[in-house]
Formats: C-alpha cells, sequence, structure tokens
C-alpha cells in the first residue's frame, strides 16, 4: 500500500515538473512575441529554441530561448504557440519533431 502512495507522488511530480509553473490557458490574449538577439551556437548540432510567453499569477512573463541540442533523430524545432478557443487563450508547447 505505502508503494502505491509513493509512486503516485512520484508521478504528480513528474506531471507537474515539464508545466513550470505557468498556466496552459489565459483569459487576456498574450502580448507579441520578443524578438530575441542571441550569440554564437555553443557547439556543433545545437538548435536555437525561440522564447515565449507564459501566464502566471494573473500575468503574463516572458521565458527566454535558449540554445539546446535535439533528441536523437530529431532535427526541428517547433515553437509554443497561444491559440485563442471559445473566449479563452490556450498554450500549445513547443517540441521536436
Amino acid at each position: 500500500m505505502k508503494r502505491i502512495g509513493w509512486a503516485a507522488i512520484v508521478l504528480a511530480g513528474i506531471s507537474l515538473a515539464g508545466c513550470g509553473g505557468y498556466a496552459t490557458y489565459a483569459v487576456v490574449a498574450p502580448p507579441p512575441v520578443r524578438v530575441e538577439a542571441y550569440g554564437p551556437m555553443p557547439g556543433p548540432g545545437y538548435v536555437w529554441v525561440n522564447g515565449y510567453w507564459g501566464y502566471r499569477g494573473g500575468g503574463y512573463a516572458w521565458v527566454p530561448g535558449r540554445w539546446s541540442r535535439p533528441p536523437r533523430g530529431r532535427r526541428a524545432w517547433e515553437d509554443g504557440r497561444w491559440e485563442q478557443r471559445g473566449g479563452r487563450y490556450y498554450y500549445r508547447r513547443g517540441h521536436w519533431r
């Protein structure tokens, strides 16, 4: 019985770790996307992942872009984006393809 309880806590923690504390929807439109300046690629095989507006605590906060290496077998990053549906704005997370 104790194992099931600990497993549930661990799984909940893992699932929340990807959220970064930002909501997946907002009731106000996000600001325009920022244009970021970034330095040289830190090494071969890196891809620039653009920043985005996250929504938390009733307002938007800019999450800066970063250099990242794609997972094996993936080559391109598809940026996340806000989509309007039914009077709310939902964030579709970016992903490797």
